[in-house]
């Protein structure tokens, strides 16, 4: 079994299964803990993109310890994602994204198996459209919230009304 080491001050962990964390960064917990569920899930776009950028490089310099993590972290990315999908919501938009998440899944691991720069262009190729797709939805959300949630939830304060959800559509 992998064994990771984490560092923390001066002190280093082993966890079982390899699982390593970064360096404590105050500014990217920060986001993390402010943002909204879709602002998350950008997020993890951006890290697969980024961990793609990284393996792809370190293949090109033939550095196949470094591309491995690289691919193996946005795998586990994709991973979470696809785990994330709430069949019982949308039953036939997570059919679909659970494809798409199911290629770039696949995309990647030929990358790993085959140290091909071309499966992770394949699957980049994806996820920027993807990315660009749920920042769209992000300022949608965004828009939708700052103008209904402020009468609706200063009628709420005031007892008028009961807070409301607000329900995004994402076809059509």
């Amino acid at each position: 079994m992998r064994r990771a080491k984490i560092k923390r001050g001066a002190a280093t962990t082993d966890i079982p299964g390899g699982m390593t964390t970064a360096p404590e960064n105050p500014y990217l917990r920060d986001a993390v803990m402010t943002a909204t569920p879709e602002q998350l899930h950008l997020m993890l776009y951006d890290g697969a993109i980024r961990f793609c950028m990284q393996a792809r490089d370190a293949l090109e310099r033939k550095e196949y310890d470094t591309s491995y993590d690289k691919l193996t972290r946005a795998q586990n990315i994709i991973l979470e994602m696809e785990s994330a999908l709430r069949h019982d919501v949308n039953p036939g938009l997570s059919k679909r994204m659970a494809a798409v998440y199911n290629f770039l899944y696949r995309k990647l691991i030929e990358a790993n198996v085959q140290r091909k720069t071309e499966a992770i262009d394949d699957a980049l190729k994806v996820l920027r459209i993807e990315r660009e797709t749920w920042r769209m939805l992000v300022e949608k959300v965004s828009r939708v919230r700052e103008g209904s949630g402020n009468t609706d939830e200063r009628a709420a304060r005031d007892g008028r009304i009961e807070p409301a959800s607000t329900t995004i559509s994402v076809e059509g």
